[in-house]
């Protein structure tokens, strides 16, 4: 039980890498407090959650309107109290609009932007007085290893990745001696059904096949699975990972390891 005793806040928390993140946390005893927007997968979320014998309290919020940073820090901390760890695991991937940045949307570039960035960006002010009052606390950046490569047809993306990365390690240089700790995952090809659409348009782009697409994904022959990712993030919420901080870790099945 790593976490008994903490509350999590955890963005995009209703499926993949948020979702296994959040039940990951309450299997160490952690309660949580979750975003997202489809109703549907929050409440089997909290059933799930609670039937870990844990507290869950549910957010249905688009990360992109006006506001929303403030009013979920607010909800979480009214329903569940002091807020010990946040994952700003939400974020909008490139298969909703992959084109070359000659031919670039710019509407959708700004979205991405404040999705996977400024909204990070946003919650951490929220939450991170209380946890310099308290002097502990856990900040965790859900970020790609396109934060550390280019991203062919995903500009937006690969940009607002490199921005979390900064973001990270900068907060980390300015917090760390205070005992907050804040670190980045960079996951590389995971399981999802919009990954799918992302490996879908490389097919084509490519003329490969989405068989040969796949196996070449990792050095695994194979993508990851959100399972696979959300150990890591239990660790870095935990007591164990206190001196570690400004981190960006990959779990990628090598992917940068043979670039």
């Amino acid at each position: 039980m790593k976490l008994q005793g903490k509350t999590a806040l955890i963005t995009g928390a209703s499926k993949g890498i948020g979702r296994a993140i959040a039940l990951a946390f309450a299997a160490e005893g952690a309660d949580i407090a979750a975003t997202a927007r489809n109703e549907g997968e929050l409440a089997s979320l909290r059933e799930a959650v609670t039937g870990l014998g844990r507290r869950c309290s549910v957010i249905a919020v688009d990360l992109a309107e006006a506001g929303a940073a403030e009013r979920i820090y607010r909800s979480a901390h009214d329903a569940l109290g002091d807020i010990h760890i946040l994952v700003n695991n939400a974020g909008i991937g490139s298969s909703a609009s992959p084109r070359p940045v000659s031919d670039y949307d710019d509407a959708f570039w700004h979205r991405v932007l404040l999705v996977n960035l400024t909204v990070p960006y946003l919650l951490i002010r929220q939450i991170l007085p209380e946890m310099l009052t308290r002097k502990q606390g856990r900040i965790i950046n859900v970020a790609s290893i396109v934060g550390k490569v280019g991203l062919v047809h995903g500009a937006a993306y690969a940009a607002s990745k490199h921005g979390l990365l900064g973001l990270t390690r900068t907060l980390a240089l300015e917090v760390t001696s205070s005992g907050v700790t804040v670190n980045a995952i960079c996951p590389g090809p995971v399981h999802s059904l919009v990954a799918d659409i992302r490996l879908a348009h490389d097919a084509a782009r490519t003329g490969r096949s989405l068989e040969e697409i796949e196996r070449g994904a990792t050095l695994l022959g194979r993508r990851l699975e959100p399972d696979e990712v959300s150990p890591l993030a239990v660790y870095l919420a935990s007591d164990d990972a206190a001196a570690m901080s400004g981190q960006s870790i990959n779990i990628d099945g090598g992917v940068l390891m043979a670039v």
